[in-house]
């Protein structure tokens, strides 16, 4: 009999808590590692960039995601800097909107975008086509046709169906398209089965190990209308170490290699996707883009040498590296309560006015979180505390374990940080709550950059 989705994640001893969670000398201070780089509190409030949380949430309410435009930009520069020579494409998925899209033109990176609707937003931010990149596995023609009708730098091919639709849609309308071919290294990257994506059995890309990769370079350079950039390759997400980048380049290189012996085709570029992970926790010790850089370029450089090849022109894909640190959701307590387990621990409930709406990542994957209290300082003993949301589900949990102040109750304000990628994008109207705003502050100045929804808006599409 199968178990219930939340199981795991309430199966853990009530106040004692996972291993790596220590109770903090200071239940004030923040953990600047968790943080973007202008958050700071004051007399125990939140700010970031001068502006005070209180008066975030007093003028755009809760929940409210709350941007480091400054952050975001820094960290976007940060991998431009890092990559000098390298194509550095953002990945709209982790958080895309009109303001976004604009600030990723502004500091110089190229965009990458996976669904019409994302290209939709970029072509709106008046994001320049060519320095566009579509990606996934199963595009419509409608979407490939708008591709190539504006221009798009590059489409990264997914299946032979998708060779044939780019084939004939360039043909129909007098263009090249520039393609390159998505490709499986059969990498296990280490974290979750639903964000590791370059292991056999999945839906992206055409194995290498299987022949599909080679087959389909070949279709490609056998159709008049495409031209092949290279091959992409994508190992997961939310990964901290580069082993698995350096057996995937190898790879992926070996097949560009033999292509050119094969086929008498030397692909110009190539392309090892992103999938760089952020600190949630204070179990997390990401690297720094440069430090990546420095990995991942020697990974290439060393094995171009070994096969006595050029090195192609790279390309990297975060998103996440830069838009998950920018970012903190603001939420009210509702309620608070403490509930006795077996063996006589208990739990502390501390309940928000969002959720698994605004932030499905821990009942989706089993993701961690940290929090504070946001509003005020206090000087009571900190409690292992769980923040759950308001939505009808015993697995709706934002935070799973978090020490908070034993007296945060109604009224309080709680910030959790790194909720800049995934969460506004994977976000929801369960139970039709009206998703969160959008608040971007810079230099003392907070501007709504994503309006709350409201229950008109749920009513738009309901035709009655």
């Amino acid at each position: 009999m199968r178990s219930h989705e939340a199981g795991a994640i309430h199966g853990q001893s009530g106040d004692r808590g996972p291993a790596w969670l220590k109770a903090p000398e200071d239940v004030n201070q923040l953990v600047p590692a968790l943080w973007s780089s202008s958050v700071s509190k004051v007399d125990g409030v939140v700010t970031v960039a001068g502006e005070s949380v209180l008066d975030i949430a007093q003028e755009f309410g809760t929940p409210t995601y709350v941007v480091d435009e400054t952050d975001f930009r820094e960290r976007a520069r940060a991998f431009r800097d890092a990559f000098p020579s390298a194509d550095v494409y953002y990945a709209a998925k982790a958080f895309m909107c009109t303001a976004s899209a604009r600030w990723i033109a502004d500091e110089g990176l190229n965009i990458d975008v996976c669904s019409g609707g994302e290209l939709a937003v970029a072509l709106r931010a008046e994001f320049p086509p060519a320095r566009i990149g579509l990606h996934g596995n199963n595009k419509s023609v409608a979407e490939l046709r708008r591709a190539l009708e504006v221009g798009v730098g590059r489409i990264i091919i997914d299946s032979y169906e998708e060779i044939d639709r780019i084939n004939d849609l360039a043909a129909e309308l007098g263009v090249t398209a520039k393609v390159m071919v998505r490709v499986t290294a059969g990498v296990e990257a280490h974290t979750h089965e639903y964000i590791s994506t370059s292991h056999e059995d999945q839906k992206f890309g055409f194995s290498i190990t299987g022949g599909d990769a080679r087959e389909a370079v070949r279709r490609v350079l056998a159709s008049p209308g495409m031209r092949l950039l290279g091959l992409h390759s994508h190992i997961g997400s939310q990964i901290f170490v580069t082993d698995g980048f350096e057996v995937a380049a190898r790879r992926v290189l070996r097949l560009h290699a033999d292509i050119a012996k094969e086929l008498g085709y030397v692909a110009p570029e190539l392309d090892l996707g992103g999938g760089f992970g952020i600190a949630y926790t204070t179990q997390d010790d990401p690297s720094t883009p440069l430090d990546l850089a420095r990995g991942m370029l020697k990974i290439v450089d060393d094995e171009c040498a070994a096969l006595g090849i050029d090195v192609p022109h790279l390309s990297i894909e975060p998103g996440r590296a830069i838009a998950g640190p920018s970012t903190f959701t603001l939420y009210e307590v509702g309620t608070t309560k403490t509930v006795a387990l077996d063996g006589g621990t208990s739990r502390r409930y501390v309940s928000v006015d969002g959720g698994m709406s605004d932030n499905i990542r821990t009942a989706l994957y089993g993701a961690d979180y940290s929090c504070t209290l946001a509003s005020r300082a206090s000087d009571v003993q900190p409690v292992l505390s769980r923040v759950v949301g308001k939505h009808c589900e015993s697995g709706d949990i934002v935070v799973k374990d978090e020490f908070l102040p034993g007296d945060v109750a109604a009224g309080d304000l709680l910030a959790v940080p790194g909720t800049g990628a995934y969460c506004r994008s994977l976000a929801s109207t369960y139970n039709h709550v009206p998703r969160a705003a959008v608040v971007a502050v810079r230099d003392g100045e907070a501007r709504l950059i994503m309006r709350r929804e409201t229950e008109d808006d749920l009513f738009t599409l309901d035709v009655g």
